[in-house]
């Protein structure tokens, strides 16, 4: 009886891990367009999450395509949003905030300025309330990221 249960769990998990298939959103489409140069200035550890993200569009090898060059600025700004009645803060909100401009041959074609703001409570254990922050920063970064690749997608559709 219990090396019949041992084989179920071993089967149910071989099967579980196999069905599951997470793919990133944007790395299996192939697009008509090629990112030639990011360039970074600002904060490091969200631009590093955006170039992560960019880095996933794969290139067109079958036709030509357009090439974009693209120039990003973060900045990233936390504020006490509110303090308890000895002055110490209860939350937190985190700002990050990316100025982007994309050339084609040296040519400005856009610049957009995208905010993502986020509220979060604090934290008597510091070494967890970093944790969360680096977690947010983490997903407002990658939102960012998402919204610089749909519009290069959209102005490419033009």
């Amino acid at each position: 009886m219990n090396k019949l249960f041992t084989n179920f769990i071993i089967i149910v998990m071989l099967i579980s891990l196999v069905s599951c298939s997470y793919k990133p959103i944007f790395s299996e489409r192939s697009y008509n367009f090629e990112i030639n140069e990011i360039k970074f200035a600002g904060e490091d550890d969200v631009n590093k999450i955006i170039k992560k993200n960019l880095k996933l569009i794969k290139k067109n090898k079958e036709r030509e395509v357009k090439e974009y060059n693209i120039f990003i600025t973060t900045t990233k700004q936390k504020k006490i949003i509110s303090k308890d009645t000895k002055g110490d803060p209860l939350k937190f909100e985190l700002i990050i905030t990316s100025i982007y401009q994309i050339n084609d041959q040296s040519k400005k074609i856009k610049v957009n300025k995208i905010t993502k703001k986020n509220i979060y409570n604090n934290n008597s254990d510091k070494f967890q309330l970093e944790k969360n922050e680096k977690i947010i920063i983490e997903n407002l970064s990658e939102r960012i990221s998402e919204i610089m690749i749909s519009s290069i997608i959209d102005l490419n559709d033009n």
